[in-house]
């Protein structure tokens, strides 16, 4: 059951929250000259965490009705990159704030920080709520390094086929989007098989891989700065 003790609450939200303000300002930290309105980020941010909220009862309904362990982490790793970029779309629907190749990509990564903010701290509440302060430091810890990192490569990655696509015909557009989601997902559920399936045998590989896959995405965003 959820607790509802305000302070066990108040403790998962700090935990959950200063994690992805941390990754958001390293993933932010290059856009001095030209930053995205601090307001529209913060909704970003903000929406990403309601989503959330949507994602959860998706999620058990996929437990609850499809069979095999598989093909359901594919399907509820599909949920998530779906709904965080729906999140920004509810945003910036019809707004002149995406005009530059650059601006998808981090939009993109603010909402998945958000959802990961959100999401962190409802795996703190239990360990909380039952006194293992020891195992929400760890949790916290685990999460900061590797699923948090998980979602804003993730949705980099659908960032940046959409920004590499800025200036090309639709059909190139839709088939870059398509990719690029096809390939979060992909990331998205190995991630989760190692960890979820896999009891976290092999953590330290996964996030090395992960590591890895972040400094590609790393440098995917420094080529989509330079694009006019």
């Amino acid at each position: 059951m959820l607790t509802t003790d305000p302070k066990i609450l108040g403790l998962a939200f700090i935990g959950g929250i200063l994690p992805s303000l941390l990754w958001l300002w390293f993933w932010l930290k290059e856009e001095k000259k030209k930053p995205e309105p601090t307001e529209i980020l913060s909704m970003v941010f903000i929406v990403g965490m309601f989503a959330v909220i949507f994602v959860l009862p998706i999620q058990k309904f996929i437990q609850a009705n499809i069979n095999g362990d598989n093909l359901r982490l594919v399907l509820w790793a599909g949920t998530e990159e779906i709904i965080k970029y729906l999140a920004i779309l509810i945003v910036l629907y019809k707004t002149n704030y995406t005009h530059r190749p650059i601006d998808w990509p981090i939009y993109l990564v603010t909402a998945a920080l958000g959802f990961a903010a959100l999401e962190n701290a409802l795996f703190l509440i239990k360990p909380l709520s039952l006194g293992e302060n020891a195992t929400s430091l760890l949790t916290g810890e685990l999460r900061f390094l590797g699923s948090t990192l998980l979602h804003a490569v993730t949705s980099g990655i659908l960032g940046l086929a959409i920004a590499l696509s800025f200036h090309k015909k639709m059909f190139s557009r839709e088939f870059y989007f398509i990719v690029g989601l096809l390939l979060a997902i992909a990331l998205h559920s190995v991630f989760n098989f190692f960890i979820i399936e896999n009891s976290g045998n092999d953590f330290l590989k996964v996030f090395g891989a992960l590591w890895v896959v972040t400094i590609i995405v790393m440098l995917l965003f420094e080529k989509v700065r330079r694009m006019n």
